[in-house]
């Protein structure tokens, strides 16, 4: 209850002020529109040329990474001697 009185005091007291000290208020309004959008802006460049340096950053990392035939192979090779293994050791845990 306290903040609903006090807040309706602060917007009566900011209309009779904007009322008495219109012309102050724009010149205020006048001086700060400009810087903030000075400051928007830079914001929104350094942003931007964030947002492009992660864009290259990920072109870079999405070369081709692709094995040679051999390489292939070896793998496969690999992988297939591993799974004898474990087939090895799956019917030893049998017996």
């Amino acid at each position: 209850m306290k903040t609903l009185i006090g807040g309706a005091i602060g917007a009566v007291l900011g209309i009779v002020g904007m009322s008495v000290w219109w012309k102050p208020f724009l010149q205020l309004l006048a001086g700060a529109v400009p810087v903030m959008l000075l400051l928007g802006g830079g914001l929104a460049i350094y942003l931007g040329f964030d947002e492009l340096k992660d864009s290259w950053k990920k072109n870079d990392t999405s070369e081709d990474i692709s094995l040679g035939s051999n390489e292939t192979e070896t793998v496969k090779q690999d992988i297939d001697d591993l799974k004898k293994d474990v087939e090895t050791l799956k019917s030893d845990k049998k017996k």
